[in-house]
């Protein structure tokens, strides 16, 4: 069949062939009309910061632009919840002629003296870098007044894509950074960056480096706290779990703080145990290493079995991937094979080409790679390779359901743990259920392409 491809966005996919040479154009503006699954700068700042819990989030713009990012992350918190609620300037006619200054610090001294937080985090939009309204001066002032750092942070949504969106939130909490005692921090210790304890993942991830004897400093930003944060630097390495977010702050500290960083990833069984050697391998310890090698033994012992049955009733399926960030589509590329699958499509919102590159190589030929697609390709790309389950977001599902298709949430909304070892054992159990559901007995599949 033929593919629904815009014309214009021809250079930003491509079908992997062996031995031909790799070429794809990305982290570029959405094509307009083209109804991306991207989202703007305000979202991706959001999106990294939203996870502290004990830090007061404050949207300066309409009502609507705070509606759209609400508990946008099942982001779980073992003590404060203050994240868990949205709070919003509102800005109505009269503040966009005006200016919404008067407002802002008005709902920064109210806001402050009821809730307590540790930090303040201001959030602009659209409308506020169309009016011009000084979110700098006014966070200063409040400062000074309140006592506690209360962050502008330059999420303006026209002013890029979601990448922009998180460079804005590590600029906004690098002002923490170095601001806390770490004389009581011990020499093995890491700050976790880029994980956002979606279903409790992260206390899944800290039990096993506390196992294998590796202390850590900050959760960045998962379960966060403040006063974690504002003492991360003291940490003797930052392991980036999702590049995209993160990344440029672990370089940040690198060059302030000069604290190295490693790229791991703790989905799937392979880069689960990568991420426990590679972090016992840097402190150059053969004890931590003898533990890691013990942890992960343990931990396969467990699952394993399970593992190969699912495989067995898997094995020739077909999977599509289209994720948030490319680094995490390796990782459920290799759990896929694990499961004895074939991944015959995978793009991302904002992925580079470093990573396409990554992605060409350890896929099949033929295999399908697309920067910041729309419905209308990813419909036809589900079609065309006839695929057994689609993993997404929540802006995927309705595509997946419609066209017969079975889905998992690899996304924001999920509450279920797909991280570490026992969630590679969720991951297969969630596949082979939406796999091999009889109801697909009722829906034939890919019966929309010959409506």
């Amino acid at each position: 069949m033929s593919t629904a491809i815009l014309q214009e966005r021809q250079d930003q996919m491509c079908r992997t062939e062996s031995g031909s040479k790799f070429s794809i154009v990305c982290d570029k503006e959405s094509l307009a009309g083209a109804i991306s699954q991207r989202a703007c700068v305000f979202c991706g700042s959001r999106v990294v910061l939203y996870p502290i819990a004990d830090a007061l989030h404050l949207v300066h713009g309409p009502i609507g632009c705070a509606v759209y990012t609400w508990d946008i992350r099942g982001a779980l918190s073992s003590g404060p919840e203050l994240h868990r609620l949205s709070f919003s300037t509102d800005l109505q006619e009269r503040d966009v002629i005006f200016g919404g200054e008067k407002k802002l610090y008005a709902a920064l001294m109210e806001l402050i003296e009821r809730h307590q937080p540790k930090a303040a985090f201001v959030y602009s939009t659209c409308i506020v870098g169309i009016i011009g309204d000084d979110l700098k001066a006014v966070c200063k002032r409040v400062a000074l007044k309140k006592g506690i750092p209360v962050l502008p942070v330059q999420s303006e949504g026209f002013k890029g894509n979601k990448r922009d969106g998180y460079r804005a939130a590590c600029e906004a909490m690098f002002n923490l950074v170095g601001t806390g005692d770490t004389s009581a921090i011990p020499a093995k210790s890491i700050n976790i960056l880029g994980d956002f304890n979606l279903a409790g993942e992260i206390w899944m991830i800290r039990e096993l480096y506390n196992r294998i004897g590796i202390n850590v400093v900050a959760n960045i930003t998962g379960d966060g706290r403040v006063a974690d944060i504002c003492r991360a630097h003291g940490a003797s390495l930052n392991v980036v779990q999702c590049s995209g977010a993160t990344m440029h702050l672990a370089r940040m500290m690198e060059n302030e703080y000069g604290i190295p960083n490693l790229r791991v990833s703790y989905f799937g069984v392979e880069d689960m145990a990568e991420s426990l050697y590679s972090v016992a391998e840097f402190f150059k310890d053969k004890e931590v290493m003898a533990r890691a090698r013990q942890v992960v033994k343990d931990e396969l012992e467990k699952i394993y079995p399970q593992l190969m049955a699912y495989k067995k009733a898997l094995n020739g399926k077909k999977a599509a991937i289209y994720v948030g960030g490319a680094f995490k589509a390796f990782s459920l590329v290799k759990a896929f094979r694990l499961l004895g699958m074939e991944v015959v499509m995978v793009g991302s919102q904002t992925g580079t080409e470093e990573e396409y590159k990554e992605l060409q190589e350890i896929t099949a030929p033929g295999t399908i790679i697309v920067d910041d697609s729309n419905p209308l390709e990813l419909s036809s790309f589900l079609k065309e390779k006839e695929v057994d389950i689609f993993v997404g977001g929540v802006k995927e599902r309705p595509i997946a359901y419609k066209l017969g298709v079975g889905f998992c949430d690899h996304n924001h909304e999920r509450k279920e743990a797909l991280a570490g070892f026992s969630g590679m054992l969720n991951f297969a159990k969630e596949v082979y259920s939406s796999v091999m559901s009889p109801v697909w007995k009722f829906m034939p599949r890919m019966e929309a392409q010959n409506d």
